[in-house]
């Protein structure tokens, strides 16, 4: 009887800290990966602070980054809670790291054709002489950040295997040097601007052209301040089909919030669709996701890290 009491006891005890535990989050962490002006990146989010804000009874904070490193370290560390459009290779740092440090609820897919990935493409200026990967030999070339997917992990294993080598000896030399400019953002503009004459950046490859495609880096910075980007640039390469960025959010957040979270999270998409699209960096909605979406990106990111040892 005794023994009987002090489990009722305890599990009474357990319910209450778990309860209290969801009750006490009042304060909620948007992690936002960098390779954007910050003031862009915080004004692209603000309508899901005020919806997350009403819908869960929290203050939402921005945590931008300059780079995907500190959101990275943030995720690790348990200082962000959610990230909406996380980089699949940043998502990969962080499960290799510690499997269990967050939880994919989602990906987002293309509003277009539903297509669930991206494509990691190597842009030069229109005006250039080059037409294809093969006429870069010689000339500089810039990638985005070192957890980029489509920005460095992608295009780093397709230039090994085509040129071999790796970045540190410019593959092979066969560039005459190679530059994390720090974002995709910084890539484009790079290249405008004659600071690297190619580099990579990412987009959907689906829709309009001229419109900067359905999703990615070209879309964001012509609704900015670059209308006519797309007539300033050429595509000369597009890599093989790569998952969306997952829709996270930590692993250890309350139970009860966890779910509620991730209800806030596909209502924000259901509700208001503009907003969940300006955040995520496109015209993409939200289904569902688990790791075996991210299997392949995994096991690159892990040989790389063990190249690097």
């Amino acid at each position: 009887m005794k023994t009987k009491l002090i489990s009722l006891l305890l599990g009474s005890t357990i319910l209450a800290y778990s309860a209290t535990a969801s009750a006490a989050v009042r304060e909620l962490n948007l992690g936002i990966l960098g390779g954007q002006n910050a003031t862009e990146q915080i004004g692209d989010n603000q309508c899901v602070k005020a919806f997350l804000d009403k819908k869960l009874n929290v203050d939402t904070k921005l945590r931008n980054s300059s780079d995907y490193s500190g959101i990275i370290q943030g995720l690790i560390g348990g200082k962000i809670d959610a990230v909406i459009n996380m980089s699949p290779s940043g998502y990969a740092s962080v499960y290799i790291n510690n499997p269990k440090a967050v939880d994919i609820i989602g990906i987002t897919a293309d509003d277009k054709d539903q297509s669930k990935g991206y494509h990691s493409v190597v842009l030069v200026r229109a005006d250039s002489p080059y037409h294809k990967l093969a006429d870069l030999k010689g000339h500089s070339f810039g990638f985005a950040d070192p957890d980029s997917t489509s920005g460095f992990l992608i295009p780093n294993h397709v230039f090994k295997q085509k040129f071999g080598g790796n970045k540190d000896n410019d593959y092979n030399h066969f560039f005459s040097s190679t530059t994390f400019s720090g974002g995709h953002e910084q890539d484009i503009l790079g290249v405008l601007n004659k600071q690297f004459d190619g580099a990579v950046t990412w987009t959907s490859m689906v829709g309009d052209y001229n419109k900067g495609y359905t999703a990615g880096a070209f879309r964001r910075l012509m609704r900015v301040d670059q209308p006519d980007l797309m007539k300033k640039i050429r595509i000369i390469w597009e890599s093989p089909l790569i998952p969306n960025g997952p829709v996270i959010i930590r692993h250890d957040l309350p139970a009860k919030f966890k779910k509620e979270l991730t209800q806030a999270i596909y209502d924000l998409d259901k509700n208001d669709h503009s907003c969940f699209a300006k955040s995520a960096g496109g015209m993409v909605h939200m289904v569902p996701a688990s790791v075996k979406d991210y299997q392949n990106i995994i096991d690159l990111k892990r040989e790389l890290m063990q190249g690097n040892r």
